[in-house]
Order: structure tokens, then sequence, then C-alpha cells
């Protein structure tokens, strides 16, 4: 069985495991990224740390999963704001130099989506489309196994989506951006608008409140519960995909909201996409898994 490197960057730690091709993790070291010192030490660093790794000559390719938009062709990043110094960084090509084998990079979500496409909920289908409902919103689409980035590493960044041009302008996303609007950070804002900063810490809040009858709670769960059911009809109209799989922090409180985003995603998607099945993603290390399965995913 092949296996690979896989290395989940960070700005703030880093981790590089030996997993299976069916994911399978056989090794791992973790520790510092020093993501605020520059590539030279974030590079030197990651090298040691592979070099750790029982056997990793075996290893048939390497992948690389980091916090940011990515150019895959060119394996760097796009947009480096948790690392200075790595936007437009040749991050694939120096560790291929650096051990004989073919190197991939691409975006922490787009890895995890990866990862549960060929190795977790959706093993075997033909396309997947991951959304990450946490702090922010993100999401990946996943086409006979590989991930669709686009010309210029943007494929899938569905958080800056229109979801409603009549809403408060919040930060430099789009009036009306749907991370803005349904993601954790969102939900958070809009409860300690409606019931103060001490009342409310997280999310889950929000929901322990609408589940007792608050009818301040409901209406914010509720406009959620809109918003990501278009998001996802929207989804739905550009590649009907076979699985929607959803990750990310929210999903601990899926079942307070979830069974209301897929109602209203029925009610604004047309009949044919009803049937398609929305699943929680179950892998453990997704992100650390994803980015070995990069290689595996362009048939190393």
């Amino acid at each position: 069985m092949k296996t690979y490197i896989g290395i989940d960057l960070g700005g703030t730690n880093v981790r590089v495991a030996k997993i299976s091709e069916d994911g399978q993790v056989i090794a791992q070291v973790k520790g510092p990224s020093y993501g605020q010192e520059g590539p030279a030490k974030v590079m030197g660093n990651i090298k040691e740390m592979i070099r750790e790794i029982p056997d990793w000559k075996e290893c048939a390719g390497i992948g690389v999963g980091v916090p940011g938009p990515v150019n895959t062709k060119a394996g760097c990043m796009v947009l480096s704001t948790n690392l200075p110094g790595f936007t437009g960084y040749p991050i694939a090509d120096e560790l291929s130099k650096e051990f004989g084998m073919p190197a991939f990079v691409d975006n922490d979500a787009n890895v995890a989506g990866l990862a549960e496409a060929l190795v977790g909920a959706g093993k075997g289908l033909s396309t997947v489309f991951y959304v990450t409902i946490s702090t922010g919103i993100g999401g990946v689409l996943v086409v006979d196994g590989k991930t669709v980035s686009g010309k210029h590493g943007f494929g899938g960044e569905i958080a800056n989506i229109i979801i409603d041009r009549d809403r408060e302008k919040v930060n430099y996303l789009n009036v009306g951006a749907v991370e803005n609007e349904a993601s954790g950070t969102a939900i958070t804002r809009k409860g300690k608008a409606a019931f103060g900063d001490d009342k409310i810490a997280h999310a889950g809040h929000v929901f322990d409140l609408a589940a007792e009858g608050n009818e301040k709670a409901l209406e914010i769960k509720a406009g959620m519960e809109r918003d990501l059911g278009q998001l996802f009809a929207t989804i739905a109209c550009v590649c009907d995909p076979d699985i929607f799989i959803i990750g990310g922090g929210m999903t601990k409180s899926a079942d307070r909201f979830l069974p209301g985003v897929i109602e209203n995603f029925k009610a604004m998607s047309h009949t044919a996409v009803h049937d398609t099945p929305f699943v929680i993603a179950g892998l453990e290390e997704p992100g650390i898994v994803g980015a070995a399965m990069l290689p595996k995913s362009q048939g190393i």
C-alpha cells in the first residue's frame, strides 16, 4: 500500500505525518510552525520534521495544507495573511527538489474536503461539495477525486457569496456575504447584539436560548437556516453534487439547525436536487489526512 507525507501548516503550529492511501495515520510529528518568522525558518523546520518520520523515503509524494487561497498549478499561496512572506513562495517546488518526490499545496479547507471525498463520507462518489461552517464559512468542490481550485485558486471560496444585499456592512466582505450572516462568528455577533455580551460567549448559547423558546433567539436561528439554505441551493445550481458534506465547529450544534437548513434548501432549489444528502463530516484528522491525499488525487 502506498504512503504519503501530509503537512498541516498553520500560522502557529505545524503537523507532519506519514499516512496510508486509505487515510490511516502511521506516524506523526507536531511542533511550532514559526509562521511569523518567514519562509526560510518555516521551511527549514518542516524539512527537519519530515526527516523525523520513520522511513519517509518510502513515501510516494508530499501534500501541504495551508491557511489561505492557493495557486495549485504553481504550488504556492496567493494570499498568506497568517504566514508572512509566503505569497508566491514556491512551497511545492522546494519540497519536491529537497526530497526527490512530487509535492502539492492546497488550501486547508480544500484538503479537509478532499479527505472526506476520498476516504470519508464521500468515498466512491463522483461530485462532492464540502462546506465548513465555523468561525467563517469555506468550501471546496471535489470532482472525480480532485479539488477544483480554478485559475486563481479561489474555487470553492464561498464565504463572499451574497445572500441578501440589504444587510449591514460588517467588514471587507460583500454586504450580505454568507460568512457575515450565518457563520459561528455571525451568530455570536447577532446574539450579543440581542442579549448582551455577558449573555452570549459563542453561537451555542443562541441555540440554547432558541431551544428554550426565546423569540429573539428563534429569529436569529431561523435567519441562519434561511441563509444557509440559500447558500446550498446556489451551490446546487452550479455543480449539482452527489452529496453535501458539512464540517467545522458549528457541526456540534448541527442537530439544532441542519433540519431547518435542509427545509430551506428544498424551498429554494429545483425539485430534482431535493434528494441530495447532507452528511456531517466524520474524519477525526481531515486536515492532515487531506494534505496527504493531494498526491493521491493526482494519480501518484
